[in-house]
């Protein structure tokens, strides 16, 4: 199979970031450094919802991935979870409680934002699994 025919229809299999979106501070924070891990190109935001609501296309996708980054904000883990009930288990998992952003005490700074958007590019530079 070329690069050409890969299932998600790009040239190349895609790196995808899920964020967590909760509504706790470090839901915001998961959710901000996706979208600013998709602006400085380290790869793209995708839809979670789909993933979990067993979309056809989006799970084509997100198993045709390259390298898969899942945020989650708190230990409850979701994004995780929804990964593995998905039956997708190569990604990078980056937990913000581990980066001593514990949920209820992390402003979604700009530092805070910085800190996770830099330790999730590392992990996608990283091979997966």
């Amino acid at each position: 199979m070329t690069t050409e025919s890969k299932a998600c229809g790009c040239a190349a299999a895609p790196k995808l970031v899920f964020p967590c979106s909760g509504a706790a501070d470090v839901g915001e924070i998961a959710d901000r450094a996706g979208r600013k891990l998709t602006r400085e190109g380290h790869g793209k935001m995708f839809c979670l919802a789909g993933v979990g609501g067993a979309i056809p296309n989006i799970l084509t996708s997100t198993r045709a991935a390259d390298t898969i980054l899942a945020i989650d904000g708190c230990p409850t883990n979701c994004v995780k979870a929804t990964l593995e009930k998905a039956g997708i288990t190569h990604f990078q998992h980056l937990q913000l409680a581990d980066l001593d952003l514990p949920k209820g005490k992390s402003p979604a700074t700009e530092e805070a934002i910085g800190k996770v958007a830099a330790a999730g590019a590392a992990l996608l530079s990283k091979p997966c699994c």
